[in-house]
């Protein structure tokens, strides 16, 4: 019971490793709050948890929507202890692609800018609507969702990778603006890891991705919700500004 009665909020919350880490907290303890855009899911994970959770619908980019959520929990728990910022979207493409010398394709402006809204504007909306009540309740923890590729780079991954290397550096910012206030602030950086979603392609992709990764296999939604507890914990009590790599030994290559 390492997080009991800790008031938790996740966002992405209603599948993948957001769903992993609601799970997990609540069978240490916490008081868990989900939000997600696919309602039906939502409501489907939040009725696994228990009579104390509960499940809103929210657009992270939507500041108000966000302020709104953050709001309505402050109201009924009085406190928010844990922030999880795990909501994230892929729109992959190449910078620019050519073929025998011409322009064939390029990323679109369209998906730059909702990764980028979705990625990294939802984590800084989050946050600062949550921070100012961690603060007049004595402190509390951050954590946000980075990747490998954040730190390695990745092919075709320009919109993505520019947000979850912008995650690690407001992770820093905010790790050293917000110490003073007991929050801790910190970033997991999940490898390839078995959600829904990846599971879903091709046995050939999955292969090679086992292969390029030391220990052999995919990470599971559980190992990333583990890395989350810990830090979540009083265990790492000492530990802000810290990105923790859980990815089973991987370095992206191209």
């Amino acid at each position: 019971m390492r997080l009991k009665d800790k008031v938790t909020i996740i966002t992405g919350g209603a599948a993948g490793i957001g769903r992993a880490t609601a799970q997990r907290f609540v069978q240490e303890g916490a008081r868990v709050v989900i939000c997600d855009l696919n309602e039906a899911l939502g409501q489907e994970v939040v009725k696994t948890l228990g009579s104390d959770a509960s499940f809103a619908v929210v657009n992270v980019t939507d500041r108000a929507a966000v302020q709104t959520w953050v709001d309505g929990v402050m109201a009924r728990w009085g406190r928010i202890d844990v922030l999880v910022n795990n909501a994230g979207i892929l729109r992959d493409g190449q910078l620019v692609k050519f073929r025998d010398g011409a322009l064939v394709g390029q990323m679109s402006e369209a998906d730059f800018d909702q990764v980028i809204a979705v990625n990294l504007k939802g984590v800084f909306n989050c946050t600062q609507a949550t921070a100012p009540h961690m603060i007049q309740g004595g402190g509390g923890v951050i954590l946000n969702a980075s990747s490998v590729v954040g730190l390695d780079g990745n092919f075709g991954q320009t919109n993505y990778v520019a947000t979850k290397a912008g995650v690690i550096g407001m992770t820093r910012v905010w790790a050293r603006e917000l110490g003073r206030y007991n929050i801790r602030v910190n970033v997991v950086a999940p490898g390839f890891t078995a959600t829904e979603m990846v599971r879903a392609m091709p046995e050939k992709i999955l292969d090679n991705m086992r292969a390029r990764t030391p220990l052999g296999r995919l990470g599971e939604p559980s190992d990333i919700a583990n890395a989350y507890l810990f830090l979540a914990s009083d265990e790492a009590s000492f530990i802000t500004g810290a990105v923790l790599r859980v990815d089973g030994g991987i370095v992206v290559g191209t």
